[in-house]
């Protein structure tokens, strides 16, 4: 079975540019990809091989002391759209040791002394490494807003104070890609069903989780803004249709795959006589 290319890639065809409305993105569509399931995680499976020997010369790069830049990789969804499905099939196809996992939660009273970034910027990955936020400081424009969790100036403040920040994290050499994986509603409803009906999918369950569902419209309201607010040359968004699971790891792999391609990390040399230390080895 041959595997269908791409006829389009993700990050011509998912990226938000002017004009980009929400409310027309399907999410059971795989725009730019012909194929089914079955095709897709072939294909998954294939090119997992170019991520992981990207990454893999980059995390060289960093143990030789010659890296200069990295990637962050910003997942946004709402819950059970799978973004730890992500992290496992496609983060999780490298080596842990060159990826800076961060989780964020509601913040700490330590955190909520400080202005809400305070806590991202120290979660930033090292030059040479894959960062990977699950949530990240657009809770603080997405909860906040549906929730009202601040007053609308402090939201309006926020949005330019995200641009400013992500142009700095670009500006240092951080390759950011941000994604939101977005899932119909109906998908999530049939999503936290099925970890009713399975015991164990009960750990995942969390009853607030119907309550955010009433507030739908608004939140798919606040990822309009957020989103129309913060798109940059530097720093867009990928909107990426997520009800076919294999189709959004397939997109944000692409999406990996081609920031390490413009990084284009290459083998550090030996800093030894490698001749010499064949014939040492041999002798030993």
């Amino acid at each position: 079975m041959s595997i269908p290319v791409w006829t389009a890639l993700p990050t011509a065809t998912l990226r938000v540019d002017a004009g980009f409305r929400l409310d027309d993105v399907d999410a059971d569509a795989t725009p730019g990809f012909e194929g089914d399931k079955a095709t897709g995680k072939a294909e998954l499976a294939s090119r997992r091989k170019v991520l992981s020997d990207l990454q893999e010369r980059l995390y060289a790069e960093s143990r030789a002391g010659e890296a200069e830049d990295g990637v962050l990789l910003v997942l946004q969804a709402m819950d059970t759209a799978g973004k730890g499905g992500i992290i496992r099939h496609v983060v999780g196809g490298v080596d842990p040791q060159g990826i800076e996992l961060a989780a964020f939660k509601a913040p700490t009273a330590e955190e909520r002394a400080h202005d809400f970034l305070w806590r991202i910027e120290k979660r930033l990955p090292r030059p040479g490494f894959i960062g990977v936020f699950d949530r990240s400081h657009y809770e603080d424009v997405l909860i906040a807003r549906v929730h009202a969790l601040t007053d609308a100036s402090e939201i309006e403040r926020r949005y330019d104070a995200i641009v400013e920040f992500e142009r700095t994290v670009v500006a240092s050499g951080i390759r950011l890609i941000k994604v939101m994986l977005h899932i119909s509603p109906d998908e999530q409803k049939k999503r936290l069903m099925e970890r009713l009906e399975r015991p164990d999918k009960h750990w995942k369950y969390n009853p607030g989780d119907v309550d955010e569902r009433l507030r739908w419209p608004d939140y798919m309201a606040a990822y309009q803004t957020a989103i129309e607010r913060t798109a940059t040359p530097d720093a867009p968004w990928y909107v990426v249709p997520a009800n076919s699971k294999w189709y959004a790891r397939l997109v944000v792999q692409e999406l990996l795959i081609a920031a390490l391609e413009d990084i284009d990390p290459r083998w550090p040399a030996a800093d030894f006589d490698v001749e010499a230390e064949k014939k040492r080895l041999a002798a030993s």
